[in-house]
């Protein structure tokens, strides 16, 4: 397969977890026969010093033209005036809607070699496995926004459209999973929440296989830590799924940890860990990469359609996970080059077993 990716590495540690991404990429195109080759651009606060805008327009068209986008992080002290006209940020976010993207894919399970390092009880921590699906490109993040001396508004707009094509992506990704959705919402207060529950509601018709409940924000917040094996997939607003996602990744014990997907309609998406631009350990060599590794087998199994080159390097991390070397952010004193040496390694090995399987079930089908 040939496939063209463009690489946004952004500001602080997301040169260097984005690297150990790339490096991973291209051993699975050696040892498969592929060839990805990339374009790399700015975004974020280096697209701001260098250009004056967060998201330059050369950036963007890349984008638009590529098979799929792997992104490391935006943003640091040095943008973070709040009253600054331009920030890291706003390019973030041009892009999820320039490219449609409107739902976010991350998923969360628990390491049992990491348990350890979450706040909660190992015994609460058994068969976590949850897939969160937000909508990326509406609400309040996407609304019209005013300022005053004295006043400020944020508009938190969604239409049924906006609702029903997210829900349905979680419904389709249920059906392969435990086939369990839950919607989060504030119906008990907001409009829009009551609105995105009865759009929920109506498409939960259309799968009757699939079970669904509701929860509202505030009490979900608390389920998350107390009942966290009892979800499968879990729906939402932007603005809910952005801080519940970030609340849950305290499970897996790291931010570092978790990567994710955006998609839209066709097959491209953008990849990114979840985690932010770590501006205090930024150049030290000592940031996590497994986000950003664990975003492009996403990138592979998602945009490329390549499931079990994105199931050997997920292997190839649970392996590192299982064994180290770890990084600091979970117990370790490994850098960055180290875990990513680490997973290709163990990368080779499961990769050989993927061929050596699958040959096999050609051989007996």
């Amino acid at each position: 397969m040939k496939a063209r990716i463009v690489t946004l590495p952004g500001d602080g540690v997301g040169p260097e977890v984005t690297a150990a991404a790339v490096a991973v990429l291209d051993a699975v195109a050696e040892h498969f026969g592929h060839e990805f080759s990339y374009e790399e651009h700015l975004i974020g606060g280096c697209a701001i010093d260098a250009t004056g805008e967060p998201l330059p327009a050369a950036s963007l068209e890349a984008c638009k033209s590529a098979d799929a986008v792997l992104l490391g992080a935006v943003g640091g002290p040095k943008w973070s005036d709040p009253h600054a006209p331009v920030r890291p940020e706003q390019g973030l976010l041009a892009l999820r809607a320039a490219l449609g993207v409107y739902a976010n894919l991350r998923p969360l399970q628990v390491h049992p070699a990491l348990a350890a390092l979450s706040p909660l009880k190992n015994e609460k921590l058994k068969h976590v496995d949850v897939l969160f699906v937000r909508e990326l490109t509406g609400g309040a993040y996407f609304g019209a926004k005013t300022r005053t001396t004295d006043t400020a508004t944020d508009e938190c707009k969604y239409t049924v459209a906006e609702v029903e094509r997210v829900t349905r992506r979680a419904f389709e990704l249920a059906r392969g999973r435990r086939h369990k959705v839950t919607s989060v919402d504030k119906a008990n207060v907001l409009e829009t929440s009551r609105l995105w529950r009865s759009t929920v509601q109506r498409v939960a018709a259309d799968y009757p296989d699939v079970k669904l409940e509701h929860q509202l924000v505030d009490s979900m917040a608390m389920l998350l830590l107390t009942q966290p094996s009892h979800y499968d997939v879990v729906v939402t607003e932007n603005l809910f799924g952005d801080i519940l996602t970030d609340e849950a990744a305290a499970l897996a014990g790291s931010l570092g940890l978790l990567p994710s997907a955006s998609l839209g309609e066709g097959k491209a998406g953008l990849y990114e860990p979840i985690h932010g631009s770590a501006p205090d350990i930024a150049g030290k060599g000592v940031a996590n990469p497994v986000g950003a590794i664990l975003s492009a087998a996403m990138l592979l199994r998602h945009s490329l359609g390549l499931e079990h080159e994105a199931v050997a390097i997920e292997a190839a991390v649970a392996d590192v996970l299982e064994r180290g070397p770890h990084t600091r952010d979970i117990g370790g004193q490994a850098g960055t080059d180290a875990v990513r040496d680490a997973v290709l390694v163990a990368f080779e090995v499961h990769a050989a077993a993927s061929e050596a399987f699958f040959a096999g079930a050609r051989a007996c089908g």
